[in-house]
Formats: C-alpha cells, sequence, structure tokens
C-alpha cells in the first residue's frame, strides 16, 4: 500500500559548495541518497517536496555542514494480505521467485494450486495445469503477499496464487507490464519507472495515499 509520509534526515555538504544555493543543493543531495532506497520496513518512491531545512552544524574535525532537512515521500510498504503483480524470475520444484517492482518474494509449491504442477522436463522448467496456466520466467503473475521480512536496507516477501482472482495475470485486462527495469537507478526523473516492473494503470485501483505524520 501507498502513503505519503513526513521524514526527516541528516544531510553532510562539503565546504566547497557553501555559498548561496546550498539549500538546492542539499535537496540535490537528498534526492540522489534517499530516492529508490528501501529502509528494510518501506521503499522510498519519490520525494514530492522539502521543508524545514535548518541551518548548518559545523561537524568538527571535517569542516562538513550538517543540514537537517524535513521532506514528504511517496513510499510503497507491502503488507500481509495485499495483493501484487509480479514477474517471474526463476521457477524450481520446490515453487517460484518473482519480483513485484522493488520486492523479491517466493511462492512456494505448497501456496500454488493442485491443478498446477511441476514439469521438470518442460523448457524452460515451468509449472502447469497441461491446458491454459504455464508458469515460466518472465510470466506476468498476480500473487498475495502473506508474509514480509525486513532486512537492512531491503525486505523480501512470501506470497500464494491459491486463492480466486490469483495466478496468471494475463487473465485480467488491467494488467499492463512496464519494461523490466528495477531499483538501480536513484534519479528524480527515473526513480519511480525504474522502481515497478507495471505502468500505474495496473495499480491504480490498489493505490491509495494516507498523510502519516
Amino acid at each position: 500500500m501507498f502513503f505519503l509520509y513526513n521524514l526527516e534526515r541528516q544531510v553532510t555538504l562539503h565546504p566547497s559548495y557553501f555559498g548561496r544555493n546550498m539549500h538546492e543543493l542539499v535537496t540535490g543531495k537528498l534526492l540522489k541518497d534517499v530516492e529508490g532506497t528501501c529502509t528494510g520496513l518501506y521503499y522510498i518512491i519519490t520525494i514530492m517536496d522539502t521543508f524545514n531545512i535548518s541551518e548548518g552544524r559545523i561537524l568538527p574535525g571535517s569542516g562538513l555542514a550538517e543540514f537537517t532537512v524535513g521532506y514528504r515521500a511517496v513510499v510503497w510498504r507491502p503488507f500481509k494480505g495485499e495483493t501484487v503483480d509480479a514477474i517471474v524470475t526463476s521457477v524450481n520444484a520446490v515453487g517460484f521467485f518473482a519480483d513485484a517492482g522493488p520486492l523479491p518474494l517466493f511462492v512456494s509449491a505448497h501456496l500454488i494450486p493442485r491443478d498446477i504442477k511441476f514439469d521438470a522436463n518442460a523448457t524452460p522448467p515451468q509449472f502447469t495445469n497441461n491446458e491454459d496456466s504455464v508458469i515460466e520466467p518472465g510470466t506476468h503473475v498476480r500473487v498475495k503477499i502473506i508474509g514480509t521480512r525486513p532486512e537492512v536496507g531491503a525486505m523480501f516477501a512470501i506470497g500464494s496464487i491459491k486463492e480466486d482472482y490469483l495466478g496468471l495475470a494475463s487473465r485480467y485486462s488491467d494488467f499492463k507490464p512496464g519494461p523490466p527495469s528495477h531499483l538501480a537507478s536513484r534519479s528524480r526523473n527515473n526513480a519511480i519507472v525504474n522502481s515497478w516492473r507495471w505502468r500505474p494503470s495496473a495499480f491504480a485501483q490498489h493505490f491509495e495515499l494516507w498523510r502519516i505524520g
């Protein structure tokens, strides 16, 4: 689920950048350092604006100036029970791995419908019901998150497709996958595009913004 958070961060600036445009430089460094990152609890998609930039404080022994910056950011915080669209990255006998935007997740074979079996003889290996359901690398799937695990600067999730309206996303007309990119770019212009493997129309019905803080 998406939220609008009020956050705060300390930003340091080298003495060579001291001058009239220090606030612009502080804002630019904040965007570079924060956009597209994960705190372990949520992903910072983009910074909307900044506010309350403090006066600089010289750090003893380094000459760097430290600023405390308040900012508003759109974040994605995956929750247990949330339904997401993902792209399968690998398949094996125990389940499959997929990426839901920046979030890697795993779906165990126990959480796949019983009529969909693993076929090791297929090329590539896949889960299939020998009819219209084939799950292989590159397949777009709709997954329900049943648990998340926070890590340092990252997250991981366990998902299920063993319920109604889950599984192959091609069955649903609102799934329009975007280019297969990831959180490699953190620039302001590319943060949202490179954070998601589907277009906004694909999850517009799930999009909610809450003002926090």
